[in-house]
């Protein structure tokens, strides 16, 4: 039996009597969920998912992780998802614009820490620089999820 003949099925139970309006629109959900193709059903969760701001905004921020899996992932990652959503949401193109300059200013200030470590200054602030680097995106990221938009403190604005 296919859906037509299933959805005809209920609708004579329906008319008949046999079924409640509640009982009615959850059998007819439950057997269009059943018919529904898998693709439609990932592409239903994505959008819903692509709706949501908070949550591209957190994934902005914690994409800078990505680093620790992919060569130049967390760069790369933050840069490829902030091009895509920016002119989905002025708030997706906040936190992106706000990654994208810490990323530069990271680069700049391990340039510039790198150079001072020849007269030692260098070495404690790379270390600094290296936990400020780890604090900064989930601090960004938890404040995202609250639906704020939080600038990284010492972050160069170049966007």
């Amino acid at each position: 039996m296919d859906l037509i003949e299933e959805l005809e099925k209920l609708d004579a139970m329906y008319n008949n009597g046999k079924l409640t309006d509640e009982e009615f629109v959850k059998a007819k959900d439950a057997l269009l969920a059943k018919y529904q193709s898998s693709g439609q059903k990932f592409k239903q969760a994505v959008g819903d998912l692509s709706s949501d701001e908070s949550v591209w905004g957190v994934l902005i921020h914690l994409s800078q992780f990505g680093g620790y899996l992919i060569p130049l992932g967390g760069w790369l990652l933050p840069i490829c998802l902030w091009l895509i959503k920016r002119n989905d949401s002025e708030t997706i193109d906040r936190h992106g614009r706000i990654v994208i300059n810490w990323i530069i200013s990271q680069l700049i200030y391990g340039i510039l820490f790198t150079l001072l470590c020849f007269v030692l200054i260098g070495i404690p602030l790379l270390i600094v620089l290296g936990i400020v680097a780890f604090v900064y995106p989930i601090v960004g990221a938890v404040k995202a999820s609250s639906g704020e938009v939080w600038d990284y403190p010492g972050n160069l604005r170049f966007l």
